[in-house]
Order: C-alpha cells, then sequence, then structure tokens
C-alpha cells in the first residue's frame, strides 16, 4: 500500500493538482481506453494512461480511481485539473512511457521485486 504523496515523489513525477495527499492507494491499471479502465480499474487505485483530458477524470471519479499518472510527457490541460479538483482525483504527471510507470508503481505497491 502507499499513498498518493508517495506515488508524486517518484523519480521525475510532477504533481499537476493533489487534493489528498495522504489518500491510499491499494492497486493501479494501465490503460487508455476509459470503457475498460471503467470497467476494470480497481477502487482505491492509481491509473496509468496517456489521456490527458476531462473525460479521463469522470472516469476516474466513477471507478474509485483516486490518482492519475499522465506518461509521456502529456501537459495536463487546465479543464482535466479542474475536474480533478472537483472530483478530489489527484493527478501526476511524468515523462515515464506507460510501461516505466507501471513498473515503478508495481515496485511502490510491493507488487514485483527488485528485478
Amino acid at each position: 500500500m502507499a499513498t498518493v504523496q508517495n506515488i508524486a515523489q517518484l523519480e521525475g513525477y510532477k504533481v499537476a493538482i493533489m487534493p489528498a495527499p495522504d489518500t491510499e492507494i491499494t492497486a493501479a491499471y494501465t490503460g487508455d481506453l476509459l470503457s475498460d479502465v471503467m470497467g476494470n480499474a480497481p477502487d482505491d487505485s492509481a491509473l496509468i494512461t496517456i489521456q490527458a483530458h476531462k473525460n479521463t477524470v469522470a472516469v476516474a471519479s466513477l471507478a474509485g480511481i483516486k490518482v492519475i499518472i499522465v506518461c509521456n510527457g502529456r501537459s495536463v490541460p487546465d479543464d482535466m485539473t479542474a475536474a480533478a479538483k472537483d472530483e478530489g482525483v489527484a493527478i501526476v504527471t511524468t515523462s515515464d512511457n506507460q510501461f516505466t510507470a507501471s513498473w515503478k508503481v508495481a515496485k511502490l505497491l510491493n507488487l514485483v521485486g527488485n528485478a
């Protein structure tokens, strides 16, 4: 288990918005097809994606996702940040690709060993 703050402190990660840094994260889900994310992402999770728009926040809110990690150095538009603030969802950005971000988060959550 980790917190939103722990994820934000990963090397190279930057906070776009963090309404509740102590929110616990127990799982993660990597995906870009938002209907798949909505149907399969676990509660209290981190979403690792390249989808940087306000619809991603709406899906996160419906699915119980607590933090969105936007990969590949994509910028977060103002309407996405505003929606995240309204919904209490954190957003973190990284230049990492989704594979690398998934690996880092899995290690943080103790889901994988130190390979």
